[in-house]
């Protein structure tokens, strides 16, 4: 019984490694391997994993990526308080997107347009491609005459989550100024009526709009990582009881608990692999941290990649694509984020 119920949250923290670093960079390829399919065909559906379990591969990753977020910025929020953790926050997706941004819009998108180049720089579209993407994360926006023959033609397809985190991160700033962050009961509670609805729509209208369902996921996999943290004295971490938890979601999936009980697996169960002792005994941290660049880059060099070679296979196309995204992803590292990040160090020391 005891290893079924594992060692608790804080327990864990207090180990020397962890497995953060190392499950961002595989969620953030799960989500290049899973963009394989549609930049190709223009349809989710065609990937297995949807097929299967109702979700993309990509989904997933997107889920497990705000599980670790909701989890480490809740963290970060408890131990810096508001100044530190709005610098934290701007100084580590700002910086990032606005370059991948420009070099997609100034770079790729100048190689790759059907326009001529002067022509290209003076359409409107343009501006507002850039515009649309720095200030509401707008992921449907496209570029004049790029990728316009692509089945999807937007050339920054993944950006519309960082819309649902930034508003995840203003909520646990609201909350910790409102003190909910020191009464976990509360935001607790919170988090029950969110998943309350989130099953009130299962079983109302588990076929509605697919803008609904992510409006309710997103953020109560968020929260449910914010509250593991909160609860961490009480929260085990345990191997075999995740297994317990994927198999109980086979026994669900017919059933209108499936999703919500997916959502809090995947939270609970993205955190086991983070920290869960067994796993956590070396250090897996990778030399550079690439998951966001990864993220970033991934779409518009497969969509590129797909224009340049519209016949081939979404497979023959990756290897290389993957290539070229984690070249571009250990760029963005080293000359933007890095940078940014030791900006942000200097700019929390000096306050």
């Amino acid at each position: 019984m005891r290893r079924l119920l594992g060692v608790s949250v804080t327990r864990a923290l207090a180990g020397p490694h962890n497995n953060f670093g190392l499950l961002r960079l595989v969620l953030a390829l799960a989500v290049v391997v899973s963009h394989a399919f549609s930049v190709a065909t223009g349809r989710v559906e065609d990937e297995p994993w949807a097929q299967t379990t109702g979700f993309t591969l990509g989904e997933h990753a997107v889920n497990g990526f705000f599980a670790i977020s909701g989890f480490l910025v809740t963290m970060s929020y408890d131990r810096r308080g508001w100044r530190d953790y709005l610098v934290a926050r701007t100084l580590r997706i700002a910086p990032g997107l606005i370059a991948a941004t420009l070099v997609v819009a100034l770079g790729l998108g100048a190689a790759m347009t059907r326009l001529d180049l002067g022509a290209y720089l003076a359409d409107p579209q343009l501006r507002r491609f850039i515009t649309g993407t720095l200030t509401t994360f707008k992921s449907a926006a496209a570029l004049p005459g790029v990728f316009d023959k692509n089945p999807l033609p937007f050339p920054m397809g993944t950006v519309w989550t960082l819309k649902y985190e930034t508003l995840c991160y203003l909520g646990v700033l609201v909350g910790g100024l409102l003190g909910l962050l020191a009464r976990p009961k509360l935001a607790l509670a919170m988090g029950s009526l969110l998943l309350a609805a989130t099953l009130l729509r299962e079983l109302i209208d588990s076929e509605g709009p697919k803008g609904v369902e992510t409006a309710l996921r997103l953020p109560l996999i968020f929260l449910a990582g914010g509250l593991i943290y909160l609860f961490r004295d009480r929260v085990p971490l345990s191997l075999p009881g995740l297994a317990l938890g994927l198999a109980a979601l086979v026994l669900l999936s017919p059933t209108p608990l499936y999703k919500p009980a997916l959502y809090l697996v995947t939270a609970w169960g993205v955190l086991v692999l983070a920290l869960a002792p067994g796993l956590t005994r070396r250090s897996t941290e990778p030399p550079s941290d690439l998951s966001y660049g990864v993220y970033l880059y991934g779409w518009p060099i497969q969509q590129a990649s797909h224009a340049l070679f519209p016949a081939a296979g979404a497979m023959t196309l990756f290897w290389p694509g993957l290539l070229v995204t984690l070249a571009v992803a250990w760029l963005s590292w080293h000359l933007v984020e890095k940078p940014a990040l030791g900006l942000k160090r200097r700019l929390i020391a000096a306050g």
